[in-house]
């Protein structure tokens, strides 16, 4: 039996960093799988209890050189992480301030020479100014640098180079170079003993602002989680002893009874127990509509009451309730990995060592075929490398587009589990939906009630002896042919159902049976004459059933579920966007050609019983390549798994939502529509960022190892370096940001 465990992870800052986290953590024994978000700084870890402790694993995080943490169970998901990441800013830019504050006027001393009317001269001598740019310098490296340092050593240490050890080595060169240029000087060969001070002080503080300005920015890209945590209200007014209180909504207990006000939100999931209002569930179905509740009806926690009063009673709390599983998952979605990812992680990984390579090959042909100071040349281009090389783009590249895609279709009503999830709906080429409730009502209804030669309609009367009948019956047909009657119907005296077949029913002193035609001819009924009535019907994809009384056949009544109204819409829609759609049902070929047809779809599945709709998945899949299935209920659970990616109905069974990969919270098929558009364009993101990160650090690494100086006498300056490595990754952050903008 395995456990699982989500820690906080601090300090990581690059793909490098979280790969790092990640083989520390899969190489203890007992550890059955690991995933590291960066985005997220969450590690997720199934572990076998019996092998492994949490405290082990933390150590395992500490021994990598990072700092682990707890996420807090009782708190709304992400709430933690928040504080935590409003934590990192505060430092950052304290550090960035202190950084930019010293910085510039070490700029400016050390460009003294070159700028004309600063009079540097004429105040003090060129050594004074040296030893003024290291008083400078130092604060800037060793203390709002500290932390490059701390993890660039912890990186070398566990031999995984990443971001950090980059810029440790290049700002740590370029001051230590300048160090010993300027207390001793004549160690190095004439010409070369040249400071550097400037430069580790804008590197430091360019690639500080460009930590801040992505921590920043990730914190945006949280904003919607942020907002949704935001929807429960912090109290609730309860019942107790017959008096109104107003206590903490975690310390409302299942069984409570909640007052809700007009306009107030629902704090908790609860059923209506008295009073009547209309509630806006928007937040959590997408639905701008407002719905109708009365007594017996269950609100959900976070929606907003409209001009009724409520009494409910509390039937979910917490992390049960409705917002607190979509906080839940869409929290794990944004910690989860896409496929993706791991190509960015394998880019990473060979990206760095080989920069270091390129580093020190650039020093040795500086130094051996340079023109003096061949030094000064081969330290300027090895730490430009270095510099330009760091991973932290790519690192960026998927969770920041994952985050921002998840929170989007949470706010529209979709839930993404997971990133996998998200590519593969991205990569589907064929929809398969399950018919009833999912592209139907889920509701039949009565169409027609004809005498059993279909010559014309029953009558009032012995129809309404045959609705009566079925007052006692659970059946769905059932209750469309109650609700089809008019008028009050007379109470049922006797009653029995052969379940699967039909019901008998005495009804006024006259015996009524409703069923099948073998459940009527089981009962000595001649349905002969309907034969020709039921075949016409089945045609027209309707369920026939008959219907006697007194030992005679009076009725062939005609049911049909009807097509949702958004339905053939969405159909179009998705057959717009390239889509291959398929209906897969248990029900006759002739009733799911019936609904087909009205659809639009042209390819059905039909007659599939519920444990077959799994390999029907499987065969499409063998056909066509990736599939995304469609579906509501139960026996669809195992086609929900099944496929690369399942999308379930959010108005359809409980099992059905824990099955699927993506729940859409109404019943509104365009949801499918949303969610393949917004995974397409979060996968097109993401492709958009690995493209121009990969592409930066591809071009400009031969650019700052000088390899435009024999030609063009160009060679790229650190802070330059620095300067460009920080807006990439900036780039990379607000290119995902861009998805929040999504219609």
């Amino acid at each position: 039996m395995t456990a699982e465990l989500t820690l906080r992870v601090d300090g990581m800052t690059c793909g490098n960093c979280r790969a790092r986290v990640e083989r520390a953590l899969n190489a203890l024994e007992g550890v059955a799988g690991a995933d590291v978000n960066l985005a997220t700084e969450r590690a997720r870890i199934v572990y076998l209890p019996e092998v492994l402790n949490p405290p082990a694993i933390a150590d395992a995080i500490r021994g990598a050189g990072y700092v682990p943490g707890e996420v807090d169970a009782s708190a709304a998901p992400g709430r933690d992480a928040r504080a935590a990441h409003d934590d990192e800013i505060a430092g950052l830019k304290r550090r960035f301030v202190v950084a930019a504050a010293v910085t510039i006027p070490l700029f400016l001393i050390a460009m003294g020479s070159m700028l004309p009317g600063l009079g540097l001269d004429s105040v003090a001598g060129e050594e004074s100014w040296l030893w003024a740019q290291f008083a400078l310098a130092a604060p800037v490296v060793l203390w709002s640098g500290r932390g490059f340092f701390v993890h660039g050593w912890a990186e070398l240490r566990h031999a995984s180079p990443g971001m950090n050890s980059l810029v440790m080595i290049g700002a740590g060169a370029a001051f230590a170079y300048s160090v010993l240029a300027l207390f001793a000087p004549s160690i190095f060969p004439e010409g070369t003993a040249v400071p550097y001070f400037e430069a580790a002080g804008v590197i430091v503080t360019l690639i500080l602002l460009g930590r801040l300005l992505e921590a920043i920015a990730r914190g945006r890209a949280s904003d919607a989680i942020a907002a949704l945590m935001e929807l429960r209200p912090a109290t609730a007014r309860v019942l107790r002893d017959g008096e109104e209180r107003e206590v903490p909504v975690d310390r409302v207990a299942v069984g409570d009874t909640v007052l809700i006000r007009p306009g107030e939100r629902v704090p908790v999931d609860a059923s209506v127990a008295d009073g009547s209002s209309f509630v806006d569930e928007s937040t959590i179905t997408g639905e701008p509509v407002p719905v109708a509740k009365g007594a017996g009806d269950e609100v959900f926690g976070g929606t907003v009451n409209g001009a009724g009063a409520l009494t409910v009673r509390v039937v979910r709390t917490g992390g049960d309730t409705v917002l607190g599983r979509i906080l839940a998952t869409v929290a794990e979605a944004q910690g989860a990995k896409a496929p993706i990812a791991r190509q960015a992680d394998r880019i990473a990984g060979i990206l760095v060592p080989c920069a270091l390579v390129v580093a020190a090959l650039a020093f040795a042909a500086w130094l051996a075929f340079a023109p003096p100071p061949a030094l000064s040349y081969a330290f300027v281009a090895a730490v430009s490398v270095l510099l330009i090389a760091c991973p932290c783009a790519m690192g960026l590249a998927t969770p920041t587009a994952i985050l921002v895609g998840t929170g989007v279709g949470a706010e529209r009503g979709v839930l993404i589990r997971n990133g996998a999830a998200l590519e593969m709906l991205a990569r589907a080429r064929i929809l398969a939906f399950d018919k009833t409730g999912t592209l139907t009502s889920g509701n039949p209804v009565l169409t027609d009630r004809l005498l059993p030669d279909g010559s014309g309609t029953v009558a009032d009367e012995p129809f309404a002896l045959i609705a009566a009948a079925e007052t006692r019956s659970e059946h769905p047909l059932a209750s469309a042919l109650v609700d089809a009657a008019d008028g009050p119907l007379a109470p049922v005296e006797e009653f029995s159902v052969e379940p699967g077949l039909g019901i008998a029913a005495r009804v006024a002193g006259r015996e009524v049976v409703v069923g099948s035609a073998r459940f009527l001819g089981g009962r000595g009924i001649d349905c002969a004459v309907s034969d020709g009535v039921r075949d016409g019907l089945s045609r027209d994809g309707k369920t026939a059933v008959l219907a006697a009384i007194d030992g005679e056949l009076a009725a062939v009544l005609a049911f049909r579920d009807p097509p949702k109204p958004e339905s053939r819409q969405a159909i179009s829609d998705l057959a717009a966007q390239g889509a291959d759609i398929v209906m897969i049902t248990g029900d006759s070929r002739a009733t799911a050609q019936s609904v087909a047809s009205s659809l639009g779809i042209s390819e059905i599945e039909a007659e599939i019983l519920p444990d077959r709709k799994a390999e029907a998945v499987k065969a499409l899949r063998r056909e066509g390549g990736t599939v995304a299935f469609v579906g509501d209920g139960i026996n669809d659970a195992p086609a929900l798994a099944e496929a690369d990616a399942g999308i379930a109905i959010g108005t359809g069974t409980d099992i059905a939502m824990e099955t699927a990969d993506v729940v859409l919270m109404s019943g509104d098929l365009r949801g499918v529509v949303t969610a393949i558009r917004l995974a397409r364009k979060t996968l097109a993101t993401i492709r958009v960022n690995l493209f121009w990160a990969y592409a930066y650090n591809v071009a400009l690494i031969p650019l700052a190892a000088g390899a435009l100086y024999p030609v063009f006498g160009i060679l790229l300056d650190p802070m330059l370096a620095a300067a460009a490595m920080s807006a990439s990754s900036v780039l990379v952050v607000a290119n995902s940001l861009r998805l929040r903008r999504f219609a």
